[in-house]
């Protein structure tokens, strides 16, 4: 009896294919990167379900993946796979991270925390469709080599982000973002979260009192700035801690603006339970 092959999940197979493309869309896709463990990415995600249906854990919260689902994934949000069909199937756009600084791209950082809060939306049959011919699209131009290729694809996947954001809005009864001080505090937390983890900091940028520019956030988002900046901070650390194995605790404190070991290992034990060292051990 012949020996059943492993399955290789792609994204791991083409880490440099797509820091080098930008944007790369995998077909074929049956689980999470690793399985049942925990995986947490450094790019961005477009998950696309087919059939089957798998439950997940999306920062130890029960979430699903099924069929004509979509979930917008941001990097460093880590994933378990709890429990799968054996007949589940999924189409991933990857995103390499440093694709999000794009000003073309500026739409997702816009509507990263309704995405944050809640990756998934399920579509109806019409909706899927047109998100899935759009995706042919995107992979007809990565199939083509041509000198405008980066290009064609970022429009692409504005315009699909677009789309996915006006579905999304229908199906979870939303109201659009229009000028929010949320969005603009998540494109400054993008940018400063570093070396600014004081709300008085994004909340001067926004030209309001501390306590004002927090309740409006809290209204608008679900969670207080100080939440958004805690969570932000520690999925960073963790995806740190896990990808980069070969960085000391020391270096991956002073990637993330902390010049004390002491004091990021306080930090990080406040907010998660574990400190630095025993959370890599367990991961």
């Amino acid at each position: 009896m012949k020996k059943k092959e492993s399955y290789q999940h792609p994204m791991l197979k083409n880490l440099q294919r797509i820091k080098e493309k930008g944007i790369v869309v995998f077909e074929d896709v049956r689980s999470l990167p690793l399985g049942e463990e925990p995986f947490t990415s450094p790019d961005y995600v477009i998950a696309i379900g087919h059939r089957g249906r798998m439950e997940i854990r999306y920062d130890d919260m029960p979430d699903f993946s099924a069929k004509q689902t979509v979930a917008v994934i941001f990097p460093n949000h880590t994933l378990r796979m709890e429990s799968k069909t054996d007949d589940y199937l999924a189409t991933l756009i990857a995103v390499d991270a440093s694709m999000l600084n794009d000003p073309l791209l500026r739409i997702i950082n816009q509507m990263r925390y309704r995405y944050e809060l809640h990756p998934w939306v399920e579509l109806n049959h019409k909706q899927y469709n047109v998100i899935m011919n759009l995706v042919e699209v995107m992979k007809e131009t990565l199939s083509i080599d041509m000198p405008d290729q980066r290009l064609l694809l970022t429009l692409q996947l504005e315009f699909l982000m677009r789309l996915l954001g006006y579905y999304r809005s229908i199906m979870l009864h939303e109201v659009p973002s229009g000028k929010r001080i949320s969005t603009q505090f998540h494109n400054d937390l993008a940018q400063y979260y570093r070396t600014h983890r004081d709300v008085g900091f994004y909340a001067e940028k926004a030209c309001l009192s501390p306590k004002h520019f927090s309740t409006v956030v809290k209204n608008e988002t679900g969670h207080s700035a100080a939440w958004w900046i805690h969570s932000r901070i520690i999925a960073e650390s963790k995806m740190l801690l896990n990808m980069r194995r070969d960085l000391t605790v020391q270096a991956v404190a002073n990637m993330l603006g902390f010049d004390d070991q002491a004091v990021f290992s306080r930090y990080f034990h406040r907010e998660t339970g574990l400190y630095p060292t025993e959370y890599r051990e367990k991961n």
